[in-house]
C-alpha cells in the first residue's frame, strides 16, 4: 500500500479547449500514483464540455458551469477535492516534468505549502525562501497547499488579479509552514490575466497589504509596490 498522499490537480478554464488539451496531456504524463483530477470549466462555448464528455473516465471529476471568475472556479475545484494536497495547474499550464509529484513526495513533507521554481518561456525562474513579501516569489501552479488550509482560507473572489498573493499572505501571517524545493515544479503560460493586465495586478496587491499587513509591515512593503506600479502605469502596461 503506498504512502504517498493523494494529490488533486485542479485545472480550471474558460474558451480555451486547446490550452486544456495541452494541460490534460501533461497531467497525464505525471508518473505520480495517488493523483485525482478535477476540471472546473466556466461553461465555455468552444466544445470544452463535449471534449470533457469525451475523457469522464480519465477524470475525477469535472464540471461545466458559470462562474464569478478564475479564483470563484478555484474554490470550486477545492470544495471538490479529496486528496491531500491541491496544486493548481490551469489551462495551458503544464508540469516541469513528469516526475514532478515523484519528485516532490519523494520523503515525507512538514509543511503546510510546498512551493518551487517555474519555467517561464523555457527560462527557469527560481522562486524565493519563505517570507512576507509585497508580492508573490512564486507561482501558485508551482505550489501544493494542503488542501484543509485551503477550505479555511478561500481564495477571496474580490481581488480578480492577487487573490492567490492574498491566500498565500494569509496562510504566511496564521503561522502555516512554508517548504521551498530546488527544482522547477510547473510551466507557466504567460498569457494568463495577470501578465496581460501588470498595472492592474500590481494595484490588487496594493489592496491585498492593505487589507492583511500590520502598519509597521505596509510601511516596510508599500513604497516598494507603489514605485513599480506607478512605472507600469507611465509605460502603459
Amino acid at each position: 500500500m503506498s504512502m504517498q498522499p493523494v494529490v488533486t490537480v485542479v485545472t480550471v478554464c474558460r474558451n480555451n479547449l486547446a490550452a486544456l488539451q495541452t494541460t490534460m496531456k501533461s497531467v497525464a504524463a505525471q508518473h505520480y500514483p495517488c493523483m485525482e483530477y478535477i476540471v472546473v470549466d466556466g461553461a465555455s462555448d468552444d466544445g470544452t464540455a463535449d471534449f470533457l464528455r469525451q475523457y469522464t473516465g480519465r477524470l475525477s471529476q469535472w464540471v461545466s458551469e458559470p462562474d464569478q471568475g478564475i479564483y470563484d472556479a478555484m474554490n470550486k475545484g477545492v470544495a471538490m477535492a479529496s486528496g491531500e494536497w491541491v496544486v493548481f495547474m490551469n489551462a495551458g499550464d503544464t508540469f516541469a516534468a513528469a516526475d514532478v509529484l515523484c519528485r516532490v513526495f519523494e520523503q515525507p513533507r512538514d509543511a503546510d505549502v510546498i512551493y518551487g521554481d517555474v519555467v517561464k518561456d523555457g527560462r527557469v525562474k527560481q522562486a524565493e525562501p519563505p517570507h512576507n513579501a509585497h508580492r508573490m516569489y512564486f507561482c501558485h501552479q508551482s505550489a501544493l497547499v494542503r488542501t484543509a488550509c485551503l477550505r479555511q482560507h478561500p481564495f477571496d473572489i474580490r481581488h480578480r488579479f492577487s487573490a492567490d498573493f492574498k491566500l498565500m499572505k494569509q496562510l504566511w501571517l496564521a503561522g502555516c509552514r512554508f517548504l521551498q524545493l530546488p527544482f522547477p515544479i510547473a510551466c507557466f503560460d504567460t498569457g494568463g490575466v495577470s501578465n496581460t493586465q501588470r498595472s492592474r495586478g500590481l494595484w490588487d496587491n496594493i489592496q491585498v497589504i492593505r487589507e492583511t499587513d500590520t502598519i509597521q509591515e505596509q510601511l516596510r512593503l508599500l513604497p516598494k509596490l507603489w514605485f513599480v506600479y506607478l512605472m507600469c502605469r507611465l509605460r502603459g502596461k
